[in-house]
C-alpha cells in the first residue's frame, strides 16, 4: 500500500470504530471491534475487519450480519465525518475477523496440555 492508501486507511479505521462505539454502540450488544482497514488503489473501496466479542458462533453471526445490514449507515456517517478530509467516501466492506477466537482456543489448547503434562509429572 501507499503512503495515501496507508493513511486514509488508518483515517478510516479510527472513524469507523468511533461510529461503532459512540453512534452505534446501543445496536450492538457484543462489542463490535474494527481489527484493520485496507483500501483498494484507487480509494474507492474500504474492506473493514471486525471482530465480535461474544460467546458463541451464532451470536457472532448474528451480530455479524447486523453489522452488514448498517454498512449504508456507517457510510453514511463516516462521509459527515471525512467529507473534508477525501475526495470520494469509499464503499464500506465487513469482514468478519475470528483471530481474536481462533487465539483464545489456541490459549485453551495450550493450557490444557500444560495441565496433563504436569498431572504426568506429578505422577512420575
Amino acid at each position: 500500500m501507499g503512503i495515501r492508501t496507508e493513511r486514509v486507511a488508518r483515517l478510516l479505521q479510527r472513524e469507523i470504530a468511533d461510529i461503532f462505539q459512540n453512534e452505534l454502540a446501543q445496536d450492538f450488544q457484543p462489542m463490535v471491534t474494527v481489527t484493520g482497514v485496507r483500501v483498494t488503489k484507487d480509494l474507492s473501496i474500504a474492506y473493514v475487519h471486525v471482530s465480535i466479542l461474544a460467546d458463541s458462533l451464532p451470536q457472532r453471526q448474528t451480530a455479524f450480519a447486523r453489522v452488514q445490514e448498517r454498512a449504508p449507515q456507517v457510510r453514511q456517517a463516516l462521509a459527515a465525518r471525512i467529507r473534508h478530509q477525501v475526495r470520494a467516501i469509499p464503499e464500506v466492506r465487513f469482514f468478519l475477523d475470528e483471530s481474536i477466537q481462533e487465539a483464545r482456543q489456541m490459549d485453551d489448547l495450550f493450557d490444557r496440555i500444560r495441565a496433563e503434562r504436569e498431572r504426568r509429572a506429578a505422577e512420575e
